[in-house]
């Protein structure tokens, strides 16, 4: 046999060696716990045949505690790039079968190189979280190379999508680069995320409580907004972020992909012209008015379990990508929180951040009052929704379908944060407060005085009734130019549709700066 064809051979076992990462017994243990493999996730997430693996035999060079006697070739990470429908993405996934998947020099090495060759190359991240976090062995090496990956999602951030799937544990300083990604995916059951875990809480606070309670996927999909998609099985998670793709161009100078659709842009929704109650106190479901202005009822929600008074979520319309962010008078009649305002302009950010329209469906009362509320920062975080609205230069068309009140209406991508479409519904009410409100401040006094009840209520309901027609109707908002049009709500998916067009090479400069310093 030539040295070439040993050479040959050589390579072919030692590659596949590093294909089973910490060997057979170790896979076995993973699946065991109901999680995939590192390549079988990768195998999954990316078109059959497209991915090219970068470092297979890079190593780690630690000698403490007894490391030069442990080296497996790729060191717990598998890094390369690949497409998703043909298009390119770079992606790096955390093998829990080699040292814990924990990180290292050379493990964070490899994912710096990648998150460089993804800015640099202009094409979207994804991220395959299972580690146990830092490498103890290395010390200082490890924080090192965490803050190197910091350094680069910071960097990388609104130039290129960057995705996190967690799929197993995330740990103690590894949970803060998935936080500084644009979407986190967890697993329910097998994934958390937290910064100290169980036994450290319990020595630090004396509080009990289990790995799934503190950071479970249920827990940061629906208490702490860490997460914005929960998946029931790990192919539900991959498949989660191949949809979540086709909405998301591959960078901030493109625009996203067109969906061709048979769904005809001018299709009216007759059910529309009957979904607001008579009752302006009753609710209904903004799902809804969602499901028949999109193409074929597809929406991806992002955020669905947590602060669900407010709606988020990509849709296309006409084929093309656009954010939705509705009011959902269902919870909490549709009022803005401090949840919902901070899910909404984070959300709001990333799409005019890359590209994507904004379509607005207005339904709110105003902001949540009271202790809690004023106490956690409602001011600061509904100017940060204000802040998200007024800076996007993104194309943004706004349809008021009842209530717009007070702030709240201002919040919700008025006309004067350069909202540049605006439309109402003949429903809408867009004024400082309600009719009943309003009348108790301007007119107490007036009706107080009135001794007979009966009379007294009906002076306080003709006051109603003339503000009700001065203001709690959409053309007032009309007559002065702050609203388009008042259009019929079974039109309203055309109307969106051709502004959407109308808006498609808008062009939108903002002063000169360093950089904006928005109310954090």
């Amino acid at each position: 046999m030539s040295k070439q064809t040993e050479g040959i051979k050589a390579l072919v076992e030692r590659r596949n060696g590093a294909k089973l990462g910490g060997g057979g017994k170790r896979i076995e243990a993973q699946h065991a716990k109901g999680k995939l493999t590192a390549r079988e996730r990768l195998a999954l997430l990316l078109d059959e045949g497209s991915f090219e693996e970068y470092d297979m035999f890079k190593q780690h060079r630690c000698t403490n505690f007894g490391m030069e006697k442990t080296k497996f070739d790729g060191d717990g990470v598998i890094t390369g790039q690949g497409t998703i429908d043909g298009r390119q993405v770079f992606v790096f996934a955390q093998d829990f079968t080699v040292s814990g998947g924990s990180l290292g020099e050379a493990h964070a090495q490899k994912i710096c190189k990648v998150m460089d060759m993804a800015r640099e190359n202009g094409a979207p991240l994804i991220g395959l979280n299972d580690s146990g976090g830092a490498r103890i062995q290395e010390g200082i090496c490890s924080l090192a190379g965490f803050g190197e990956i910091f350094e680069r999602n910071i960097l990388g951030s609104g130039v290129i999508p960057q995705i996190s799937g967690i799929f197993g544990p995330c740990a103690g300083g590894a949970v803060y680069s998935p936080a500084l990604t644009d979407f986190n995916i967890m697993v329910q059951d097998t994934s958390y995320m937290f910064l100290t875990g169980p036994a450290v809480v319990k020595s630090v606070t004396g509080e009990t409580v289990t790995q799934e309670e503190l950071g479970g996927a249920s827990v940061h999909a629906s208490k702490s907004g860490v997460a914005h998609f929960s998946a029931a099985s790990e192919q539900e998670g991959i498949a989660t972020i191949r949809t979540l793709l086709s909405f998301i161009p591959q960078n901030y100078r493109q625009k996203a992909p067109d969906l061709p659709t048979s769904d005809p842009v001018g299709r009216v929704s007759d059910a529309l012209n009957d979904i607001i109650p008579d009752n302006p106190n009753q609710a209904y479901d903004m799902y809804g008015v969602i499901g028949q202005i999109v193409d074929d009822g597809a929406f991806l929600e992002v955020h669905r379990n947590w602060a669900r008074n407010i709606i988020v979520g990509f849709a296309h319309i006409g084929g093309k990508s656009v954010g939705i962010v509705a009011n959902q008078p269902k919870v909490l009649a549709g009022v803005l929180d401090i949840n919902a305002s901070r899910k909404a302009a984070r959300f709001v950010r990333f799409c005019d951040a890359f590209n994507i329209p904004l379509v607005t469906l207005v339904d709110v009362p105003g902001f949540l009052c009271g202790t809690q509320q004023e106490y956690g920062g409602i001011i600061t975080n509904g100017a940060k929704l204000l802040y998200a609205y007024g800076e996007a230069t993104v194309p943004k068309v706004t349809v008021t379908l009842r209530k717009s009140y007070g702030g709240a209406h201002i919040v919700m991508s008025c006309k004067q944060l350069r909202g540049d479409v605006n439309y109402a519904w003949p429903s809408a009410n867009i004024a400082v407060m309600g009719a009943s409100g309003a009348v108790e401040i301007l007119c107490s006094k007036e009706i107080n005085a009135i001794e007979d009840a009966t009379q007294r209520n009906a002076v306080r309901d003709e006051k109603m009734k003339e503000y009700d027609e001065l203001f709690c109707n959409p053309y007032q908002a009309a007559s002065y130019g702050y609203i388009e049009d008042v259009i019929e709500p079974r039109n309203t998916r055309f109307r969106i549709a051709r502004a959407l067009v109308q808006l498609e090479n808008k062009k939108q400069d903002v002063p000169a700066r360093k950089h904006d310093n928005l109310p954090l």
